[in-house]
């Protein structure tokens, strides 16, 4: 996964500090080139694998992980803070997913990672946590035992097993546009999903990604940070209006954009003229 080195010293704290620190000196030096290098050295399997027979995840009740579930942790200086349910947890976002380099490794929670197994990591979510992953391009899903933590690189919602990611469609792409909904596995009924009589698929596979850098409750604020970012951004910056909890919202973006990869380098550009807490939405 894109977070390991750190995602371990959160798990074992400490036995590879020597890495971290590596970890540590490149992204204190900038080089983002050369994190995004060490990201890449993931990879699936050499030989083609069914993934159709691997069953989803089943959900049950378990209680929380001795291992993975501090109330917050702080990664590459951010502080992520732990949930302390999953109730209601419906998030769209983008998955990544990671592979062999990991396999076998122990896991946030403190389980080995299999990446023929269908699970996942997440940032905040408590461990042990299932979910259910939906590929919004296709319509297809899978669920998944969230197990790890992770990804720590920007604008990832959900870090896939490899299997899970090949069952949903993205492990070529390394990147798809999911919606990720936890389960409640006392009310979940597996029996139930599985005697469902098919959907046919209506599926809307249209769907925008922006970056949001803002939301503001005044209309003024969304326009001054326009206005300040107008001349660096790297391309046009607008504002939404939206209805949260009954209260109007200006959500400041940029785009569309046409793909994962062109919103990460504006995600990058945006650092360094100063704006460092952009994210992707999807609409």
């Amino acid at each position: 996964m894109d977070s390991t080195i750190i995602k371990q010293y959160v798990t074992n704290n400490g036995p590879i500090l020597g890495l971290i620190i590596l970890f540590s000196t490149l992204a204190g030096c900038g080089t983002i080139s050369a994190m995004r290098d060490f990201y890449r050295q993931d990879g699936g399997p050499p030989q083609a694998v069914d993934v159709t027979s691997i069953p989803d995840a089943v959900p049950k009740i378990e209680p929380r992980s001795k291992y993975g579930n501090p109330s917050s942790y702080i990664v590459d200086g951010h502080r992520y803070y732990v949930l302390n349910s999953s109730s209601g947890y419906d998030k769209r976002g983008i998955a990544s997913w990671y592979g062999t380099k990991f396999h076998g490794q122990r896991t946030s929670s403190g389980e080995p990672y299999d990446m023929y197994a269908m699970t996942a990591a997440h940032k905040t979510l408590p461990l042990p946590t299932y979910a259910e992953v939906t590929n919004l391009l296709n319509g297809k899903k899978v669920i998944v035992k969230i197990n790890d933590r992770g990804p720590f690189r920007d604008n990832r919602e959900i870090d896939l097993s490899y299997a899970a990611a090949a069952k949903l469609g993205i492990a070529d792409t390394g990147t798809g546009i999911i919606e990720l909904k936890a389960i409640d596995p006392a009310t979940f009924n597996m029996q139930a999903e599985k005697t469902a009589p098919p959907i046919i698929d209506h599926h809307d596979r249209n769907h925008d990604l922006y970056l949001q850098i803002g939301a503001f409750a005044d209309r003024t604020n969304a326009e001054h940070l326009i206005s300040r970012l107008s001349n660096n951004a790297p391309a046009d910056v607008h504002f939404s209006i939206n209805m949260d909890e009954n209260n109007l919202l200006y959500r400041v973006r940029i785009g569309p954009i046409s793909n994962v990869d062109e919103a990460d380098r504006m995600s990058e550009e945006l650092v360094l003229i100063g704006v460092n807490d952009s994210h992707i939405v999807i609409d």
